[in-house]
């Protein structure tokens, strides 16, 4: 994912708050490719609310990095699904920032989660579940492990 300079701050690093829209794009995108998103004009009865995000920064990126960002299933409840998210510069092998994102699924017409899984999603979130946890091994520059 390349960075844009909007994305930087008054300190020269990417700002803190991108690192969420990052997360949203790479979850939602990933989603969109399985075919397990749907929109209320598309006509979803089930919808996916974020309810909790979270990020932890162990390094900077600034304009212009190129970031790759990992994506893994840590949870799948009834109604819902909690990713985590390592996010790299170039090609480092640390991570510069690792977080989680939260959705909940519910009814698209009263809000309600839901009591199960939409199918598509299910098919998705198993093929994710069965890859690789690549990120859960890397070490935060001050040699620490990563918590996974």
């Amino acid at each position: 994912m390349p960075t844009r300079w909007a994305d930087n701050d008054s300190y020269g690093h990417i700002n803190n708050v991108v690192y969420y829209a990052y997360f949203d794009t790479v979850v939602n995108t990933w989603l969109m490719e399985q075919g397990a998103l749907q929109s209320l004009e598309a006509g979803a009865e089930t919808i996916g609310l974020v309810v909790e995000t979270q990020c932890r920064y162990f390094a900077s990126a600034q304009f212009p990095d190129v970031l790759e960002i990992g994506l893994r299933l840590a949870h799948v409840g009834t109604s819902s699904v909690r990713y985590e998210l390592a996010v790299f510069r170039d090609d480092h092998d640390f991570a510069v920032a690792q977080g989680h994102f939260v959705h909940v699924y519910v009814h698209s017409t009263n809000r309600r989660p839901v009591k199960v899984l939409p199918g598509a999603l299910r098919t998705a979130l198993a093929m994710l579940e069965s890859m690789p946890m690549g990120f859960k091994a890397l070490v935060e520059p001050d040699g620490l492990s990563v918590p996974g």
